[in-house]
């Protein structure tokens, strides 16, 4: 009897998936994203109250949102995608989402740093192999032109799962407790499982990208894309630009709902509305944002998609400084949404551009390793770096100090925004062509 987790014999092609099913699947996909998300950042919003119930410090919430989470979803990403380059990406997708999902309940059952720490430690390896081969699936699902669409799409779960995690999490904390919140959200990913496992399927690879011949090659191993990809500086500068824009979003995704309550005066619940729809509303029209323009300007310029959210983040520094000393609710929550979708609108264009640097049978092994440059970098330093310098700045602001620790790290946007100029110099050279 054939192993569940064995390759899907290559029928129907892609090329035959009728555009409603290839919209079903975006769909299932998105709705595993948010899941994905929604576990990853509610911890953000729970950590004031979970901080008094556990007597933690700052940088113990750093690095129970960042080293904890980060150091297995990083690294396990890349032999994941290994296999999603030889097994059922569908199923392995599947068993990712109720892994981290139980985990995620198990945190509601946690009675110190510790217990915390190991059950987040669950969450990120089963969340490593969520995202990787969900990109390989939608570049199967979708033609080269639309891909920057279709992976902006896909992007919605993180303002999504995030403004989801936000607004639920809060308002169940506010209105029960903490770890009834945990038990929730995550209950939901583990009723989510079989039904995605239903809906997705996988489509031949590369069969949108070769007109004639739809036949795989071989698998390839992860020292064979890193002999395509190390010597591209393209890849590099994409990663480590994606990778300083994300220490900066999850440090502002984790601490913000925190300088809402501190500095601001806002209650969890106030927080939780407040916050949750500045992701949701910022958040979505960014993304689509990012990845429209890189499809409009791509076709002709590859510069178009490093360069796109590179000039986004310049945008988005005064934005912020704005919005963060705004006295007016109003006025801050329209300053806030400007600049959260400013700063994500990297996601479709720096995801489209990885997934051409290398060929169609290397995608979800390539995207491993971009996760596992921006994801180790990005979780483990960006909740962490946040929470170290408030704790550090405290004697001299005190209850203002997150508020100087958020305006330090937003020097992370300019880092960004530098490497993926040098990736736009170089990006039409490093180009994987495909035969048309």
């Amino acid at each position: 009897m054939a192993s569940p987790f064995a390759a899907p014999s290559p029928t129907p092609p892609a090329t035959a998936t009728p555009s409603r099913s290839r919209y079903l699947v975006l769909a299932m996909l998105i709705a595993a994203y948010a899941c994905n998300l929604l576990d990853r950042q509610i911890l953000g919003i729970l950590k004031e109250p979970i901080k008094r119930d556990l007597g933690l410090t700052d940088t113990q919430l750093g690095l129970m949102g960042g080293l904890a989470f980060g150091m297995l979803y990083s690294t396990v990403a890349v032999p994941v995608a290994w296999l999603a380059d030889r097994m059922s990406r569908s199923w392995i997708m599947t068993v990712a989402l109720a892994l981290w999902s139980a985990f995620t309940m198990l945190c509601g059952a946690a009675s110190g740093f510790w217990s915390l720490f190991l059950a987040r430690v669950g969450v990120g390896l089963g969340e490593a192999g969520g995202v990787a081969p969900a990109y390989s699936l939608v570049s199967d699902y979708f033609p080269r032109e639309q891909r920057a669409r279709a992976l902006a799409a896909y992007s919605f779960g993180v303002p999504v799962g995030s403004a989801m995690g936000i607004l639920f999490g809060g308002l169940i904390a506010a209105a029960v407790s903490w770890r009834v919140a945990f038990v929730v959200v995550g209950g939901a990913g583990v009723l989510l499982a079989p039904l995605f496992k239903l809906v997705v399927r996988d489509p031949v690879r590369g069969g949108l990208d070769a007109r004639a011949d739809t036949t795989a090659p071989p698998p390839a191993g992860v020292r064979d894309v890193l002999r395509v990809v190390g010597p591209k500086p393209t890849f590099w500068l994409l990663a480590l630009g994606a990778t300083s824009a994300s220490i900066c979003g999850y440090g502002l995704a984790f601490w913000l709902p925190s300088f809402f309550m501190r500095s601001m005066g806002m209650s969890l619940a106030g927080t939780s509305w407040f916050y949750g729809s500045i992701t949701l509303v910022g958040g979505m029209a960014g993304i689509w944002l990012g990845g429209t323009l890189s499809d409009r300007f791509g076709g002709t310029n590859k510069a178009a998609y490093p360069l796109t959210p590179a000039v986004c983040f310049v945008l988005s520094l005064p934005c912020f400084y704005a919005a963060m000393n705004s006295r007016s609710p109003v006025w801050a929550w329209v300053l806030f949404v400007v600049p959260q979708a400013l700063t994500l609108s990297w996601f479709g264009p720096i995801v489209s551009a990885i997934q051409h640097l290398v060929p169609a049978h290397m995608r979800s092994t390539a995207n491993a390793l971009y996760l596992l440059v921006n994801s180790l970098l990005g979780t483990g330093v960006g909740y962490w770096i946040f929470g170290f310098l408030s704790d550090r700045l405290a004697p001299t602001y005190g209850a203002e100090s997150m508020r100087y620790a958020l305006y330090y790290g937003l020097g992370f946007y300019p880092l960004a925004a530098l490497l993926l100029y040098g990736a736009s110099r170089r990006i039409g050279r490093d180009w994987v062509e495909v035969p048309g």
